[in-house]
C-alpha cells in the first residue's frame, strides 16, 4: 500500500510540473532566427541588449529599455515575437509606454515591445 501512494504521489507530482511548464518555447531549431537579428530589433527601439541567452527554448534577454528601466523579456527564437516581459520601473515609464496599441489581440496574450516615448 506504501509503495503505491509513493508512485501515485510522483505521478501526481510530475503530472502538475507539465501542466504548470507551459512557458516554454517549442520552435523547430533549423527556424530560428540568430540573436544578432534580435539584439538589431531592440537596439533600434533603443534598448541597450545587455545578455541574450537561451531558456526553456525561448531567447531571453536582460537589458535596459530607452527610459532606463532594466528588462528582462522572453523571444520566440523563429518569429522573435515577445512572449514575456517584465519592467522594472525606477527611472520613469509606465506599463502603457510598453503596449502595442495597434495589436490588442497579440499572440499569447503578450504585449508587443514598442519604443517607449523619451
Amino acid at each position: 500500500m506504501k509503495n503505491k501512494l509513493l508512485a501515485l504521489g510522483i505521478f501526481s507530482i510530475l503530472m502538475a510540473g507539465n501542466a504548470l511548464a507551459d512557458d516554454h518555447c517549442d520552435d523547430p531549431v533549423a527556424d530560428w532566427q540568430p540573436r544578432d537579428a534580435l539584439r538589431h530589433e531592440l537596439e533600434n527601439n533603443g534598448w541597450q541588449v545587455k545578455r541574450i541567452r537561451v531558456d526553456d527554448g525561448c531567447y531571453e534577454v536582460d537589458g535596459i529599455d530607452s527610459n532606463g528601466n532594466r528588462f528582462e523579456a522572453k523571444f520566440a527564437p523563429a518569429s522573435l515575437e515577445i512572449r514575456e516581459l517584465e519592467i522594472r520601473f525606477h527611472k520613469g515609464g509606465r506599463a502603457a509606454d510598453y503596449l502595442d496599441k495597434d495589436k490588442p489581440h497579440h499572440r499569447h496574450g503578450a504585449p508587443a515591445v514598442t519604443p517607449a516615448s523619451p
